[in-house]
């Protein structure tokens, strides 16, 4: 199975699945000349400006667009940007960062299309607004079976990107800092799994709604610190981080030779990891919210991206680059472990214990948020079918149980391949449907 993962790793990710995921980023920010840049005050008005205003719903059965961009955030603001940096930095070097930034900047607008998209081409079901890729495949591109495939991949894929490595992580950040073993991680993730998915859409929502500005706030606060306790080694990891990106093998150091191959293979995929742009998860969350329009939510997906990769991604990659003096990053540790050391060194065993903890709540989050998207695909494939939809419930909660005593490796090398099935056929219909994609009135680019 190893083995068959590194091929299918190698096939999508060297070349062509980069070429389609940053190719289709550069091409609508483009198309819309910049707007992530040049529309940044409507952008702030319509996101940070909205955090006083009152959440008032005209459909009792959605909800807000502030409760959307939390379980959309859930979804992407977790696990990934605490162990899949790390593990971006063993496997890629540190110029993989600067892979991750620019994939995110131009991830912003594939993310705002996705969104639009969605919101456009949504249904109104008996539980609410119910949409995504598979129904904009199905409703715009008149193509059911294209959007069955890609349900069928997004409820593979919530196995893997959105249960057993986040679970995985959290088992392992547990062990480290706490002595518990992996099988209780899981069965204690699992039994909260199953006391907030059986809610349905408005209990996960108002969870995530709670969780998610809480526990990111403590994380950037922390790191913070640590940044400021080790600040004159932050020049040092940004010379790393630019040397990286464009190094041939060899010339950046590090405990496997990265070149820049590597660089652009793990900055790129782990880019996709964490923000999610391309994949057509998120927008099945915003899909769901009661907005003022459909470029009003799609705002929405850029803050995401920002806050997730440029923010929190960077401030996890610059602890790391930074800590013990800026030779962690070359210590042989991965994942979850390499960065609860990062924090130890400067907090202790306490340091430790919050990562743990962190690991625990952006991981549930995110579970949460890909139970819903799972769901939502199984109810596509199903015709709303609630036995259908509760067994994969049961099953998700199952596979928590499982990813906690996974080896790491090959769960990370498993949610790579998934993620880039899930994103082709997303990003195709994408591409079909680019003119029904419209900025917010008044920033439309001249034709």
């Amino acid at each position: 199975m190893q083995r068959a993962l590194q091929l299918l790793q190698s096939l999508l990710y060297q070349g062509s699945m980069v070429a389609l995921l940053l190719g289709t980023g550069i091409w609508f920010t483009l198309k819309t000349r910049f707007f992530q840049l040049r529309g940044l005050p409507f952008i702030l008005k319509n996101t940070l400006g909205t955090f006083m205003e009152k959440d008032v719903k005209s459909d009792l059965s959605s909800i807000s667009p502030f409760q959307a961009m939390s379980t959309a955030l859930a979804g992407t603001l977790g696990v990934g940007n605490i162990a899949g940096v790390a593990t971006a930095l063993t496997l890629g070097g540190p110029g993989a960062i600067f892979w991750m930034w620019i994939s995110a900047f131009f991830g912003m607008m594939t993310k705002y299309s996705e969104i639009f998209l969605a919101v456009k081409f949504r249904e109104k079901t008996r539980d609410g607004f119910r949409g995504g890729p598979m129904y904009y495949m199905k409703n715009a591109l008149n193509k059911p079976w294209l959007g069955g495939i890609f349900a069928l991949l997004c409820a593979l894929t919530s196995f893997g990107i959105g249960n057993m490595t986040q679970v995985n992580a959290v088992s392992g950040a547990a062990l480290a800092a706490f002595g518990i073993p992996p099988w209780a991680s899981g069965i204690l993730v699992a039994t909260l799994l199953a006391l907030i998915v059986f809610g349905g859409l408005q209990r996960i929502a108002s969870v995530n709604e709670v969780m998610i500005p809480f526990i990111s706030i403590a994380y950037i606060a922390c790191s913070v610190t640590v940044l400021i306790h080790n600040k004159w080694y932050l020049g040092s990891a940004f010379a790393l981080i630019f040397r990286g990106a464009f190094a041939p093998a060899g010339m950046v150091g590090g405990v496997l030779g990265h070149g820049l191959s590597s660089a652009v293979r793990y900055g790129i995929s782990r880019g996709v990891f964490t923000n999610e742009a391309g994949l057509g998860s998120a927008p099945i969350a915003h899909a769901c919210a009661d907005c003022k329009s459909p470029a009003h939510q799609s705002v929405w997906g850029i803050f995401e991206v920002f806050l997730d990769t440029i923010v929190v991604c960077t401030l996890t990659a610059l602890v790391l680059l930074t800590a013990q003096k800026g030779t962690l990053w070359q210590s042989g540790l991965d994942g979850v472990e390499m960065t609860s050391a990062a924090f130890a060194s400067v907090f202790g065993p306490k340091g430790a214990g919050f990562i743990a903890i962190s690991v625990m709540c952006f991981a549930v989050a995110g579970m949460l948020g890909w139970c819903f998207y799972g769901e939502t695909a199984i109810g596509f494939l199903t015709g709303e079918s609630k036995a259908a939809i509760h067994l994969y419930r049961w099953l998700f909660i199952a596979c928590a149980v499982v990813g906690a005593v996974g080896e790491m490796r090959r769960l990370w090398g498993l949610a790579d391949a998934l993620n880039a099935m899930m994103a082709i056929p997303n990003v195709a219909a994408m591409i079909l449907l680019r003119r029904h994609i419209q900025l917010p009135q008044g920033a439309s680019p001249s034709h």
